[in-house]
């Protein structure tokens, strides 16, 4: 699979996309990743990526023209067989589990991320599939939440997790379920004593307690 992220700040990926889970997804070429710096689409001397907004408002909003410039760049340099563009932005759809799953099963993913008070609008209504949010509340730009996608997606592709049983029962893989906690050695700590049934050794127990404590 492959992951294209546009943003302002290319230097914030670099340490995450190197360690643990993401890291080893790329270092075993399971997700071939790549950073664009939307900068290097302007044409003037400055590099302008935003202007004043139409209309009147505080802040300045994402440009156009470099976006359009980056993602005919990417195009370019790679055929997809089944791809999806999506703006970072406070105002999409809430991204779960469940979308996860879904991009997880592309060939190309590709995440633009909005700064300052936004991107022109016409970049999510002709530019790409959609806009997606991490969460109700407003993040300096989109960069944290392509990460999180990007994990969330990498960490389902085939072969990246060490043990895919994993993937069985964890949180949000039916929607709206949180698995049962989660307990190991010692058995007794500090007087806080791991639950009698899963010490047990009584599988159909373990399995009742765990389906009842799930969420």
């Amino acid at each position: 699979m492959r992951v294209d992220i546009l943003t302002l700040f290319p230097e914030v990926f670099q340490p995450y996309a190197s360690t643990s889970i993401l890291g080893r997804a790329v270092k075993e070429n399971h997700i071939d990743f790549h950073i664009w710096n939307i900068r290097d689409f302007t044409e003037d001397m400055h590099k302008t990526v935003d202007d004043t907004p139409y209309g009147g408002g505080a802040g300045m909003v994402m440009k156009i023209e470099p976006i359009h410039k980056a993602l005919m760049a990417i195009e370019s340099e790679h055929k997809s067989s089944s791809r999806k563009i999506f703006v970072l932005s406070a105002r999409g759809q809430q991204f779960t589990q469940q979308k996860a799953t879904e991009y997880s099963r592309l060939d190309h993913l590709i995440l633009i991320c909005g700064r300052y008070e936004g991107i022109d609008q016409r970049v999510a209504d002709y530019l790409a599939d959609g806009e997606l949010s991490v969460g109700p509340y407003v993040l300096a730009g989109g960069e944290l939440g392509a990460l999180i996608i990007t994990e969330a997606v990498a960490r389902l592709l085939p072969g990246v997790l060490g043990n895919p049983a994993s993937l069985a029962e964890e949180s949000h893989s039916t929607e709206g379920v949180i698995e049962a906690p989660q307990y190991t050695k010692p058995e007794l700590y500090n007087s806080w004593k791991v639950p009698d049934v899963l010490l047990s050794g009584n599988h159909a127990d373990i399995a009742a307690w765990r389906k009842n404590t799930t969420l």
